[in-house]
């Protein structure tokens, strides 16, 4: 079996004697590198300057392990009945479900146009352009800004959601969408088929899977941020209980109910994702 080796050319450079000088590293690592070690010593420098008045070391470990303790070896219920931890779950559910299923919809017009194997360049361009200006700002943020928009509410929270996850999905569309071998489009367009016609029966049925599996994972994604919105932005939900029982009633045993029933929903959905990888994915390397 044939062994390929590939060295980056970057760090070849042919001196004026004729001679091939190779160093190690790149002026990209190098950058990687000297951000690294500095953050790591500005962390370590932070330490120096914070506001030791008043800490007892000791005992504050020792409160962390007992909150930690109460937390999780004795939930509790205690504002709330069991029906209504359900059904604020499901809230929590629904907003992410909403936010996923309308965003994709719209993501994978949007791809088809972002696309730049079936797009006009300046078509191209100018979306990519506006949903990277989308994917650079917070979700937080857009929900924040609905929220002043719309009120607060289960509104601003999907709409904050659907800004974020429609910029989102067209990248991760749109990718897909250009992976295509060029070859089923091209034979499409020799048969005299339309633009539509290749998308129904050239693009989708190549990228389906591929789809399936972005949305599903932006589903996660909206999940554990309609926790959070869940009071940021007055939504509702298993967030905003969350909310209550740890900065308002200080319930520690209802906050550890309420994290395992995120947690059990977190591994419920990746359970979900792996079978749905396992359907959509089978692996083609066998041993």
């Amino acid at each position: 079996m044939a062994v390929q080796t590939s060295i980056n050319p970057a760090v070849i450079k042919r001196t004026k004697s004729g001679k091939i000088n190779i160093k190690s590293g790149n002026k990209i690592d190098l950058v990687v590198k000297w951000t690294l070690w500095i953050l790591t010593l500005l962390t370590i420098l932070a330490f120096f300057f914070f506001n030791y008045t008043g800490l007892q070391i000791e005992r504050a470990f020792t409160e962390t392990l007992y909150n930690l303790r109460v937390m999780f070896l004795e939930p509790a219920l205690s504002h709330f009945s069991w029906a209504e931890a359900f059904y604020q779950v499901a809230v929590t559910l629904g907003l992410g479900v909403l936010a996923t299923i309308f965003g994709a919809i719209i993501a994978f017009f949007l791809a088809l146009m972002a696309a730049e194997n079936l797009s006009k360049p300046w078509l191209s361009k100018t979306v990519r352009i506006f949903v990277a200006f989308i994917r650079a700002v917070p979700t937080v943020l857009w929900v924040l800004i609905f929220a002043i928009a719309a009120g607060l509410g289960s509104e601003a929270a999907v709409l904050g959601m659907l800004f974020h996850s429609v910029a989102y999905l067209v990248k991760a569309f749109s990718e897909s969408i250009e992976e295509v071998d060029p070859g089923i489009l091209e034979a499409l367009r020799a048969t005299g088929s339309n633009w539509w016609h290749i998308v129904v029966h050239g693009v989708l049925p190549s990228t389906f899977t591929y789809l399936l599996s972005w949305t599903f994972l932006r589903f996660e994604i909206n999940f554990s941020v309609a926790v959070a919105m869940g009071a940021a932005a007055g939504a509702g939900g298993i967030g905003f209980e969350l909310f209550m029982a740890s900065g308002f009633y200080f319930d520690l045993r209802e906050v550890g109910l309420i994290t395992y029933l995120i947690l059990i929903i977190a591994i419920i959905l990746e359970f979900i994702s792996t079978k749905l990888k396992d359907r959509y994915f089978p692996s083609t390397v066998k041993n």
